[in-house]
């Protein structure tokens, strides 16, 4: 007599990447050097320490947009000599008008985004500058059940913004399908925090995993 088979697990269901968006294009004026080339006190470069955040918070790939004095700051990432353009997991960017502001920074690295095959649900968005960024951060900004339990995978219309103790802050997750409109929108040193609050984002706390809070020693 045959015996019945056991029903066959669902097969996952294969969804976009979220690319991390790492800002580090400015020139950091207040500390005599860009903050792109600026180490914590353990002697790690807050580049590589950013870009971890985002890689074990589950980012692929992670965009890196450099500026005031780019070329140092890309000496500092792992595998460079590997491709001009790409090593392993990372995208480099260099913002040719990074001085106009962090908007220049944020549509070159749209674009870069924009340009990847395949094409990520979204970005998750965060400058070079956050001490206590990691990757619990950005899992649960990324993640399918982000804060209250409900479902909730990261989609093209996401706009999501960690917030901390009542605060905005990083990392903000950008779903495609918004890029091109928040492009239209940046000018000068003004972030995409606007269009986030007029397009109804949804704030995710995350007080318990960290302070938020940007170093601006």
């Amino acid at each position: 007599m045959d015996s019945a088979l056991p029903p066959s697990a669902p097969a996952p269901v294969a969804r976009p990447p979220v690319a991390g968006l790492l800002l580090a294009a400015g020139a950091g004026s207040r500390h005599g050097s860009p903050k792109a080339l600026r180490r914590g006190k353990d002697g790690e470069p807050w580049l590589l320490r950013a870009i971890n955040a985002l890689q074990t918070g589950g980012c692929s790939p992670v965009i890196v947009v450099l500026g005031a004095r780019g070329d140092e700051a890309e000496l500092l990432l792992p595998g460079r000599g590997d491709s001009p353009e790409r090593a392993g997991d990372l995208v480099v960017v260099h913002a040719a008008d990074w001085a106009t502001g962090v908007s220049a920074s944020l549509r070159a690295g749209l674009a870069a985004a924009a340009a990847l095959e395949p094409a990520p649900a979204a970005v998750a968005v965060v400058p070079v500058d956050v001490p206590d960024l990691d990757g619990a951060i950005v899992a649960r900004l990324i993640g399918d059940r982000p804060d209250d339990g409900q479902p909730g995978p990261v989609a093209p219309d996401t706009l999501r913004q960690a917030s901390f103790d009542g605060r905005p802050g990083h990392p903000v997750v950008i779903g495609r399908g918004h890029w091109a409109a928040l492009g239209t929108r940046l000018a000068g040193d003004r972030g995409a925090r606007r269009y986030l609050v007029e397009h109804g984002v949804r704030m995710i706390d995350c007080g318990d995993l960290g302070t938020g809070v940007d170093d601006d020693d």
